[in-house]
């Protein structure tokens, strides 16, 4: 009777340990997605971008007389430009994504530079850029649909610049006014990029970064044998915009 009572309890154990290792098979997984870590998925995508411009820098401006002599702006100054941006990529994994942007954007460049013995001449004329940019991003990290990231980016941009005006004062007296013709040519880009993601549904991202981007220099307007020329222009934007994965 003993053994009996020994071996019926024995059999109970070994079921009920059977029963609890099939329970734990089927119980479901937790993912970190469930946890609140969303993967970013692969696959094309497209984006599109509104900027604004606070801070606009040129790394030096002035006149090339027809002697070949420089002379320096005193002071440039910037509006405050909006820009706009579309583009496609492709999220390469987790991490990696990379993307081909086309903005566009305007500004007013007004600046202050002697002419000669006590006297100033102001100059101002508007220029359109368009750049096109081939980009590559690193995604930090994925944290209940937050993602921080770095990116960085080479390409040309094209600036226009439309026919400038100058005029003259010497002793406090206007002394005329000039009009040159606006140079347009592509100028090599570089830019620099920090920013967050928000994943708005599993295919929507909410973009907020910041960008830094700089233009080589080049010409900025002609009048005869004289010519107006620049070192380049810096750029500091806040930038937000959408992405939406294709599939």
């Amino acid at each position: 009777m003993v053994r009996l009572a020994v071996f019926s309890l024995a059999a109970a154990a070994f079921a009920g340990l059977c029963h609890v290792a099939t329970a734990a098979d089927l119980a479901p997984e937790i993912t970190l997605a469930e946890a609140g870590t969303i993967s970013a998925g692969t696959g094309p995508y497209l984006r599109a971008d509104l900027g604004f411009a606070p801070w606009t820098g040129d790394e030096g401006a002035g006149l090339v007389d027809g002697a070949g002599t420089y002379r320096g702006f005193d002071e440039g100054r910037f509006s405050h430009p909006v820009s706009y941006g579309v583009g496609v990529g492709y999220q390469v994994t987790d991490v990696l994504r990379a993307d081909v942007t086309v903005d566009t954007f305007k500004d007013r460049f007004g600046a202050e530079g002697g002419c000669g013995a006590g006297c100033t001449a102001s100059y101002g004329a508007d220029y359109r850029g368009v750049g096109v940019m081939a980009n590559g991003y690193a995604d930090l990290a994925t944290v209940a649909g937050f993602t921080p990231y770095v990116g960085a980016g080479l390409g040309a941009t094209r600036l226009k610049w439309s026919d400038a005006g100058a005029t003259y004062n010497c002793g406090g007296v206007n002394c005329g006014a000039d009009s040159f013709d606006g140079a347009a040519e592509w100028r090599f880009t570089y830019a620099l990029m920090a920013g967050v993601s928000y994943a708005v549904t599993d295919r929507v991202k909410l973009d907020l970064g910041y960008r830094y981007s700089d233009m080589a220099g080049g010409d900025t307007f002609r009048a005869g044998a004289s010519h107006g020329e620049d070192d380049g222009f810096a750029r500091h934007e806040f930038r937000a915009g959408l992405r939406v994965a294709l599939w």
